[in-house]
């Protein structure tokens, strides 16, 4: 059996789970994509979404309308549902009347296929009332129906939604697969997707976006250069831009993912495993810093910033976490 209709690079174990329950016709109503951020839980969520009310033999063909309009998001019976982030600097919330209109239309007929695809991305950012409600369509579904879920943080999920889906967990990418889609299919040079392939951690999604927008990779470059500088200034400042970091949320998780980055190779410099780097881009420079920190305060810096994430999705309080992270970063030497 041959999987390259499936518009999908790596996850081959998922895409074959998939393959072999659609054609048995055993796909759940409910399934649920977890995995970190840009992994590729949504173009899975979308070519699934196509398979399902494909007109080709072989499904998804990519080709008919079906797939077609699904895959510029404008099919009548395929809905893609996220929260709003059109406020700047906040992370958006999937909000109950968002749900209450899955809802309403989940119990319509179908347009044109033989059922409803409804991808609801994000799904921990729903708040309570949301969650809620989509509980009681996940314990009745209409027949006619099919619920693609993705998350990056199912543990902040609430567990009766976890129990009525089945679960897929995508797993990181390896290095060189990310580097080798990043070169046949987007033109990127060898030198420019060995680094994106080291710094991605193995989240396609994540390569593909910083070799396309040069927004994203300035952004990249900047708060990376904030993470350099912060040892170097005073309590007053570093105090500073904690508040200011605290006040954009949607910023919080991919900077202090950047700033461990940037220690993590500090901390391999300093232990002579540069081949291991990520921030390759920067190996000149790291190899000058590495001897201004005490490889003991890295370690233990690198510790914090690990538990971090996990602080932040147990609701602490942004700014807190900030002023302490700040405070505790290891002192450059005088020497």
């Amino acid at each position: 059996m041959s999987l390259s209709t499936w518009p999908i690079y790596g996850h081959h174990w998922a895409v074959d789970l998939l393959d072999r329950g659609l054609r048995a016709g055993r796909l759940p109503h409910a399934l649920l994509l977890a995995g970190p951020a840009q992994i590729g839980k949504r173009t899975l969520a979308t070519a699934l979404a196509a398979a399902l009310i494909c007109t080709a033999e072989q499904k998804p063909c990519g080709h008919c309308r079906a797939c077609r309009l699904t895959a510029q998001g404008v099919h009548p019976d395929v809905r893609l549902v996220a929260a709003d982030d059109s406020e700047r600097g906040r992370e958006g919330v999937l909000k109950i009347d968002q749900i209450r209109a899955v809802q309403r239309e989940a119990s319509l007929a179908p347009m044109e296929a033989p059922r409803k695809v409804f991808i609801l991305r994000e799904l921990e950012r729903a708040n309570l009332p949301a969650a809620n409600a989509l509980l009681k369509t996940l314990e009745e579904p209409p027949a006619q129906v099919v619920l693609l879920l993705t998350s990056a943080r199912p543990h902040a999920l609430l567990p009766t939604i976890i129990s009525r889906c089945q679960v897929l967990n995508l797993r990181s990418l390896p290095r060189q697969q990310v580097a080798d889609a990043l070169i046949a299919h987007w033109g990127a040079s060898s030198e420019r997707a060995d680094l994106l392939a080291r710094l991605a951690d193995g989240r396609l999604g994540w390569a593909v976006q910083r070799l396309t927008d040069s927004q994203a990779w300035e952004e990249r470059s900047r708060r990376l250069a904030e993470a350099r500088e912060l040892p170097r200034q005073s309590r007053l400042q570093r105090l500073a831009y904690a508040d200011e970091l605290s006040r954009s949320p949607a910023a919080l998780l991919p900077t202090l993912t950047l700033w461990a980055s940037w220690w993590r190779d500090l901390l391999l410099m300093q232990q002579g495993c540069a081949a291991w780097l990520r921030n390759v881009d920067l190996a000149d420079e790291l190899a000058r810093e590495a001897s201004r920190f005490d490889p003991g305060q890295v370690s233990a810096y690198l510790a914090r910033l690990h538990a971090a994430p996990t602080q932040i999705n147990q609701n602490a309080n942004a700014r807190l976490l900030l002023e302490t992270l700040v405070l505790h970063m290891p002192a450059v030497s005088s020497a």
